[in-house]
């Protein structure tokens, strides 16, 4: 999470590693990173409450498209370039769904994410060429449900509803399993 191009990198000497044919699932920022690979080996994509720019944008082009739902933490990078999400944010709009020990246990294990990450423009976005999963959480704070169905109707993904926040797979991880289970059926035909 200090730049997209590392990232990206990290997503390709993974797949090395991998024979395929394999599912992508990625969460938040990630999306903008399974989209980046040209790996062969990527028989479709699946995005949990995910950012999905297409050519040409940013992560935080798609992020802030809608207004940030009230209470939504105003997000910046710290004086290294990092952006952290405030501690009272994991319950009010993070993972509200989530046990208070889940929502300390996150915060404890945060990582935080490089600005530059989010400001890079992304390539022809491999949603384009591949069959694509998503899942829209319906109580998400963090990215309104208006722009994920927007990024997933531009995607032309299979769309999936929950009511979820924004951290599904801690808090209703049988929902998101379901979804993964599905694109893994639907690509092994």
């Amino acid at each position: 999470m200090t730049s997209l191009a590392d990232d990206i990198a990290a997503l390709g000497r993974t797949l090395e590693r991998v024979d395929g044919p394999v599912v992508l699932v990625a969460h938040a920022y990630a999306g903008a990173v399974i989209a980046s690979t040209n790996d062969q080996k990527v028989a479709a994509l699946v995005y949990v409450a995910a950012l999905a720019p297409d050519q040409g944008e940013t992560v935080g082009d798609v992020f802030y498209r809608a207004k940030p739902r009230p209470g939504a933490p105003q997000l910046g990078p710290d004086r290294h370039g990092f952006i952290w999400l405030p501690e009272p944010a994991f319950t009010d709009v993070f993972a509200q769904n989530a046990t208070e020990r889940e929502r300390a246990q996150l915060a404890a294990a945060q990582r935080p994410l490089a600005a530059a990450a989010i400001e890079a423009r992304v390539g022809r976005p491999a949603w384009r060429d591949r069959p694509s999963w998503f899942l829209v959480a319906e109580e998400d704070r963090m990215i309104p449900a208006e722009t994920q169905r927007f990024m997933a109707e531009r995607m032309q993904a299979r769309v999936r509803t929950a009511v979820v926040d924004h951290l599904p797979m801690v808090t209703a991880p049988d929902v998101v399993v379901g979804v993964v289970r599905e694109a893994v059926a639907a690509t092994a035909q």
